[in-house]
C-alpha cells in the first residue's frame, strides 16, 4: 500500500480588521454594483461579512456613509495643480470628473447635496477655486465659472448615464433603430439630423462633452478678459 503525503489542514484567512475606511470603501462598491437604493445598514454588513452592529461602531449611520462615500468620489477627481494654465486645468478636472461619475452615476446627484464635505471634497473646491484666481478670474467670476462648470459637467455626466445604450458611440445604432419607426416626412429635422450626423461611422455621443466644454471655456476667456484679469 502506497502511503500518502498528510495534508496540512487549511487555515482561514484572518478577515481584515474592520475600519471606518474599510466600512466606506464597501459601501463604495455596493452603490456601485446596485445603485444608490442598494445600500442599506443591512446590505453593507453582509458585504463585509459583520452583523449590522458592528457598522456602527465606525459609521454613525446612513447619512454619514453617504457623507464618506461621496467624499472618496471627490477623491478620485484630478485636481487642478494652480501653476499652470487655468484653461487646461479645468478641461482635464472636467474630463476626470466625466470619467469619475461615468464609474459611479449614482453619485452625480449627491456631489454637492452633502451637509458636511469631507476633507477630500473641500480640498477639491479650493483647488478649482485656487486654480481659477491664480489666472487671473476675481473671486466673483471664479464663483460663477466654478458654477456654470459643476452645472455642465454634472448635467452630461447624468443625461449620459440615462442613455438607453452602454457606450456612447452605440448612440448611431439607436438611432437607426427609432428612425425604423418614423413614417417618411414625420419628423424631417430629425431625420436629417440622424442620418446626417448620428447614424454616420465614427459617432460617439461623447464627443459632445468636450464640444459644449470648449463653448463654456471660450465664455469664460471673453469675461476674464473684460474684467481685466491676467491669464497664465
Amino acid at each position: 500500500m502506497v502511503s500518502r503525503p498528510a495534508v496540512a489542514p487549511t487555515e482561514t484567512e484572518p478577515r481584515p480588521r474592520l475600519d471606518r475606511d474599510r466600512v466606506l470603501r464597501a459601501a463604495l462598491e455596493v452603490a456601485d454594483e446596485g445603485g444608490l437604493g442598494s445600500l442599506t445598514i443591512r446590505s453593507l454588513a453582509e458585504a463585509l461579512g459583520v452583523k449590522p452592529m458592528s457598522v456602527y461602531h465606525h459609521v454613525a449611520g446612513k447619512e454619514a456613509i453617504l457623507d464618506g462615500i461621496v467624499d472618496l468620489v471627490f477623491a478620485e477627481i484630478e485636481l487642478p495643480a494652480g501653476d499652470g494654465s487655468w484653461r487646461a486645468e479645468m478641461q482635464a478636472r472636467a474630463s476626470s470628473a466625466r470619467a469619475v461619475l461615468r464609474r459611479h452615476s449614482w453619485a452625480i446627484a449627491l456631489m454637492e447635496s452633502r451637509r458636511s464635505p469631507g476633507a477630500a471634497s473641500l480640498r477639491h473646491h479650493d483647488a478649482v477655486l485656487a486654480s481659477l484666481a491664480a489666472g487671473g478670474f476675481p473671486i466673483d467670476l471664479a464663483g460663477h465659472a466654478y458654477a456654470l462648470l459643476d452645472s455642465y459637467v454634472f448635467g452630461f455626466a447624468l443625461q449620459e448615464a440615462g442613455l438607453p445604450v452602454e457606450r456612447t458611440d452605440g448612440v448611431g445604432e439607436l438611432a437607426d433603430a427609432v428612425m425604423a419607426g418614423f413614417e417618411p416626412g414625420q419628423y424631417p429635422h430629425l431625420a436629417r439630423l440622424a442620418t446626417e450626423v448620428v447614424m454616420k461611422p465614427g459617432y460617439d455621443f461623447g464627443a459632445e462633452f468636450d464640444f459644449g466644454l470648449g463653448l463654456i471655456l471660450d465664455g469664460l476667456q471673453e469675461r476674464l478678459d473684460a474684467a481685466g484679469g491676467h491669464q497664465n
